[in-house]
C-alpha cells in the first residue's frame, strides 16, 4: 500500500471508528439510569477500547452497495454489542478466565461475575433491538439480517465454536477440526459483518455474495492465525490482554500444529485469497482489501 493510500485508510478507520463510539455511547443505555451498576458495566467494557474490526468491516462492505448512514450504525453497533458480549463471557472464570481485556480489568474483575454474566446477556439483547431499528432498510431484507445476525451469534456459529474449544483444551485436533473450530468462533461475525454490511445496502445477487463469503472465510481463519501468533509472540502489554494464554491453557492452536513460521505464512496465504476473492468488486472494495491487509500484519 502507497503512503497516500495508506494515509486515506487510516483517514477512513478513525472516522468510522469515531463514529461507531459516538452510536455506541447513544444505543447504550445512560450510566445513571437504573439499573445503574448493570448500566455503567454495559457501557465500561463497550465504550473507549477495541479496534472496531466487525463494524469497519460493516461499513466497508455497505459502501459496495450504497449503504445509507444510519443503517450502516445500526448493523455495525448490533454486531460489535454481540462481539464484546462474547468477549465479556470469554472472559469469565467458567470460561478463560483472564483478568484483563482491551488493556483494562475484565468487567468480572472491576465488578463482580454475576455482574458479568448479566452485562453479556443485556448487550446480547440490546444488539437485536438496534438492529431491529433499522428503519431505513426495507422490512424484508431487515428480517434477512437479523437472521444473518442471530445465525452468527448462535450454535451454528460463535457459540457453537466456544463450545468446542472449551471441549478441545487438551487434546491434539487435526487442521480440518481446528480450521472449523476457528470457522465458527471466529469467523461466523466476521462472515456476518460483512453480509450485514451488503444487505444495509441492497439486494446481493448470488455471485456478489459467493466473493463475499470467499473473502470473508479467508479474513475469518486469518484472523485467528496472526491471533495465535500473537499469542505465541507479543507481550500483554502490547495486546492488552493476557499473553500466552493458550500455550498455558494447553490449547491447540495454528502455532501448536504448524510452528510459527508456517502459521505466518498461512496468514499470508489467506490474506491473498481474501484479495483474489474481491476481484468481482474491482477497486470499489479496497477498503475491504485494506482490512485484510490490517487483519494479516496488525501487532495487537
Amino acid at each position: 500500500m502507497s503512503g497516500a493510500r495508506e494515509g486515506q485508510f487510516a483517514d477512513w478507520m478513525k472516522t468510522v471508528q469515531h463514529k461507531v463510539e459516538h452510536e455506541l455511547s447513544a444505543f447504550l443505555p445512560p450510566a445513571g439510569e437504573e439499573p445503574r451498576k448493570l448500566h455503567e458495566a454495559m457501557r465500561y467494557t463497550a465504550l473507549g477500547g477495541g479496534k472496531r474490526v466487525r463494524p469497519l468491516l460493516v461499513y466497508a462492505a455497505g459502501a459496495l452497495f450504497g449503504a445509507d448512514e444510519r443503517a450502516l450504525a445500526h448493523a455495525a453497533c448490533a454486531v460489535e454489542m454481540i462481539h464484546v458480549y462474547s468477549l465479556v463471557h470469554d472472559d469469565m472464570p467458567c470460561m478463560d478466565d483472564d483478568a484483563l481485556r482491551r488493556g483494562k480489568p475484565t468487567v468480572h474483575v472491576q465488578y463482580d461475575e454475576a455482574t458479568a454474566l448479566l452485562v453479556g446477556d443485556a448487550l446480547q439483547a440490546q444488539a437485536f433491538d438496534v438492529l431491529a431499528n433499522a428503519h431505513t432498510v426495507p422490512h424484508d431484507r431487515l428480517v434477512w439480517m437479523l437472521k444473518v445476525l442471530a445465525h452468527a451469534a448462535g450454535a451454528a456459529g460463535m457459540c457453537g465454536g466456544q463450545a468446542i474449544d472449551l471441549d478441545s483444551v487438551g487434546l491434539q485436533l487435526t487442521l480440518e477440526q481446528l480450521e472449523r473450530m476457528h470457522q465458527l468462533k471466529t469467523g461466523a461475525l466476521l462472515r456476518a459483518s460483512v453480509v450485514l454490511g451488503a444487505l444495509a445496502g441492497a439486494e446481493v445477487n448470488e455471485e456478489q455474495m459467493q466473493a463475499l463469503n470467499a473473502y470473508a472465510r479467508a479474513i475469518g481463519l486469518a484472523f485467528q492465525v496472526v491471533d495465535d501468533v500473537l499469542d505465541a509472540t507479543a507481550d500483554s502489554a502490547t495486546l492488552g490482554k493476557t499473553a500466552g494464554k493458550d500455550a498455558a491453557a494447553n490449547k491447540p492452536t495454528y502455532v501448536s500444529i504448524l510452528g510459527l513460521e508456517e502459521s505466518k505464512a498461512l496468514a499470508q496465504t489467506l490474506r491473498d485469497e481474501a484479495h483474489a476473492a474481491l476481484a468481482p468488486f474491482g477497486d470499489n472494495a479496497r477498503h475491504l482489501r485494506d482490512l485484510a491487509d490490517l487483519i494479516v500484519q496488525r501487532n495487537a
